[in-house]
């Protein structure tokens, strides 16, 4: 079982807290392990047995017609006299779940924690009821950091290779070779997908839906439209229309299959209405579907994209004048520049890169990310190590 410190740490930070904590993200990214992490964590705190109620209502043994028998079943099992710890996992497979939720914490003498791998759980009711009353912790698949850590060979570069072809979904870390992963990850896409998207959604044409998530696959760090996506559909025989496309791409996001990023005007400095970019929450999912390894720098621009959300920022696509700018993110801390490519040791490569961030004419930081590893400062702006920057040896 790998740590996922960063969610447990999360976690710790908000025990006890009147607040509802809620855990989001795609299936099988390790939500349900790290309440059992946490759960371990309680018990070294003294937490006993009968102070912790853990229901998941995917599991047959917990059928609840309604809302009403779900809070009903758990608010006899409560410790009248001591703090409750209440784990609901996918809790939206109950109808008019948000009742009992509510219901549940307004009960002070509960803690309680939820997950959901749809974002459909934090909107419409269930965001209006609790406004102001929870936080989120989103969830994404291991982290290069916590893949390396659950290897036994500790090479970084031979390590990167195998996360970007194997992926971080935690349960593949006791599988054997690619052809077990594979079968592991073609179950992953297809629950996402029936579960998720085409039963929730009520989504008819499969086959379309499929062909939507491998374009945006195989264009992950491209500027894409709509329009775009549809065109080239129907150039293949693909009938549709633009509607149907945005449906699709915000049933995905909604699953959080992929992301979308929106691009900001860096001298307008307002957000631009087109030309968004998408990327895949796991690349080995991606792997597995478009069976290939291509565009490497795309495919390192996307662990980074994902490393950034992990560690909490803001992320969107700069646009200044005609050069782009690979991520504009932005903390407590400020805005950040950045451009990520898999080498900059060809000239005409680093004078691309340097040139998009020197033409910026404010004093934010300004980076470079690279498989190189070459430490370097261009007036300024600072070329770093990817593998260094992905094990935390190397902030921005």
């Amino acid at each position: 079982m790998v740590n996922r410190e960063i969610y447990l740490d999360e976690l710790k930070r908000f025990k006890d807290k009147d607040l509802i904590k809620v855990i989001t993200g795609i299936r099988r990214c390790g939500k349900s392990t790290l309440f059992d992490l946490y759960v371990d964590y309680l018990k070294t705190e003294g937490i006993k047995d009968n102070q912790i109620i853990q229901i998941n209502l995917e599991e047959p043994k917990y059928h609840f017609e309604n809302y009403m028998e779900l809070y009903n079943y758990i608010n006899e099992k409560l410790n009248k006299n001591k703090k409750n710890y209440v784990f609901l996992d996918e809790v939206q497979n109950i109808p008019e779940f948000q009742k009992a939720v509510d219901g549940l914490y307004i009960n002070k003498n509960v803690d309680l924690y939820i997950t959901g791998s749809n974002a459909y759980l934090l909107s419409g009711e269930l965001a209006t009821l609790l406004s102001g009353r929870y936080i989120e912790i989103e969830m994404l698949p291991l982290s290069f950091k916590e893949f390396l850590s659950s290897k036994e060979d500790k090479n970084e570069l031979k390590q990167y290779e195998s996360y970007i072809e194997e992926g971080g979904f935690p349960y593949i870390i006791n599988l054997n070779d690619i052809d077990e992963i594979s079968k592991y990850l073609d179950g992953v896409y297809n629950t996402v997908l029936m579960k998720d998207v085409i039963s929730k959604n009520k989504i008819g044409d499969t086959m379309i839906l499929d062909s939507v998530v491998k374009f945006i696959f195989d264009n992950i760090g491209q500027l894409v439209s709509t329009k775009k996506i549809s065109d080239t559909l129907k150039s293949n025989g693909r009938g549709n229309s633009v509607n149907t496309i945005e449906n699709y791409l915000t049933n995905l996001i909604d699953s959080y299959i992929i992301y979308k990023v929106s691009r900001y005007d860096i001298k307008g400095k307002e957000f631009l209405k087109t030309g968004d970019k998408y990327y895949v929450c796991d690349l080995g999912l991606r792997n597995y579907l478009l069976g290939n390894i291509t565009n490497r720098g795309s495919i390192l621009e996307n662990i980074i994209f994902l490393e950034l959300k992990r560690r909490g920022y803001k992320i969107y696509i700069g646009k200044n004048d005609d050069k782009e700018i690979d991520f504009v993110v932005k903390n407590h801390t400020g805005i950040k520049y950045i451009q990520v490519s898999e080498s900059v040791r060809n000239e005409d490569t680093l004078k691309r890169e340097l040139s998009a961030l020197q033409e910026i004419k404010d004093n934010y930081p300004k980076y470079i990310i690279t498989l190189d590893y070459d430490k370097c400062d261009y007036n300024g702006i600072k070329q770093i190590s990817a593998l260094d920057f992905l094990l935390g040896k190397e902030e921005l």
